[in-house]
């Protein structure tokens, strides 16, 4: 790290991003991530699931023992490959569905897709999302904006979750959102995403409280800056060469550090008695 808390080279993509045109390459846990069993013989439904903290946790599942199904925008089929790629290394079944979640219709056929093609539905991962910060206000966000962040963030969560409920009912299994710290520090610039993640840590306490006597267990993680394609696809270059220098750990984390907090939440030996809370990995930022 220099002294001027460079932290990445300068960068930028266009929405959504891809991995290979990272500089340096996240770490997935491709070579590090040991599974032990926890999830034999689970389903798990992973939405954005090619790259990044999504992709992190499809190869930590299948390593786990889970078949894993997972979402992607049609642009996004080099990142879905490789993550197809490492779910079979794993010698598990991997379900890679090319969809944009912005409609109901699509949220309900990615459901019943992973049902029929691998048996069933015992995990359901929440993760796409969406955000943009380039602009300089609120009175530079247009409606097209407002409404892309707002539907993948929170209405496809709401549409996907509610589809699986049936079938979750059947498993006895879990839902797992992807909060943000920004539901806790909120960024000027991701007003409207900050929004989102603030409503998803109160769908997640709400929701655990209907479906716990059911058997469900519902639960979110809060990342902090993580490296993924998100970041230079939606960040100015500046803000990415001091991305995750104001952690106290002063860094910003690998998705290979976030995938055990999902395994976790996932375990149903493990987390059995986990509903209803949020779990930061922040760099030491608050999540309260």
């Amino acid at each position: 790290m220099s002294d001027d808390n460079t932290q990445f080279p300068a960068q930028q993509q266009e929405p959504p991003g891809l991995t290979g045109e990272m500089d340096p390459l996240p770490d997935h846990g491709e070579s590090s991530y040991q599974g032990h069993g926890r999830l034999d013989g689970k389903v798990a439904l992973i939405t954005g699931g090619d790259s990044g903290i999504g992709r992190a946790v499809a190869l930590a599942y299948a390593r786990e023992g889970a078949d894993v199904a997972f979402t992607y925008l049609p642009e996004e089929e080099p990142d879905a490959q490789a993550t197809s790629k490492l779910v079979e290394d794993a010698k598990r079944t991997p379900l890679a569905i090319p969809i944009d979640l912005r409609e109901r219709e699509a949220c309900d056929e990615v459901v019943e897709r992973t049902v029929q093609e691998l048996g069933g539905l015992d995990i359901l991962v929440n993760n796409a999302g969406y955000q943009f910060a380039r602009d300089k206000g609120l009175t530079d966000v247009d409606d097209e904006r407002i409404d892309r962040t707002f539907k993948t963030n929170l209405y496809a969560l709401l549409w996907l979750s509610r589809a699986a409920i049936p079938h979750l009912k059947k498993s006895k299994g879990c839902v797992i959102n992807n909060a943000s710290i920004q539901a806790y520090e909120p960024s000027t610039s991701l007003l409207d995403y900050a929004a989102t993640k603030a409503a998803i840590n109160n769908f997640t306490v709400n929701l655990a409280a209907e479906l716990g006597p059911d058997g469900i267990r519902v639960n979110a993680v809060a990342p902090g800056p993580i490296w993924t394609p998100l970041q230079p696809a939606t960040q100015a270059p500046e803000k990415v060469q001091k991305f995750g220098a104001n952690t106290p750990l002063g860094r910003a984390g690998q998705p290979a550090e976030v995938a055990p907090a999902f395994v976790f939440l996932a375990s149903p030996a493990e987390a059995s008695y986990v509903s209803g809370t949020v779990l930061g990995l922040t760099g030491g930022r608050p999540v309260f």
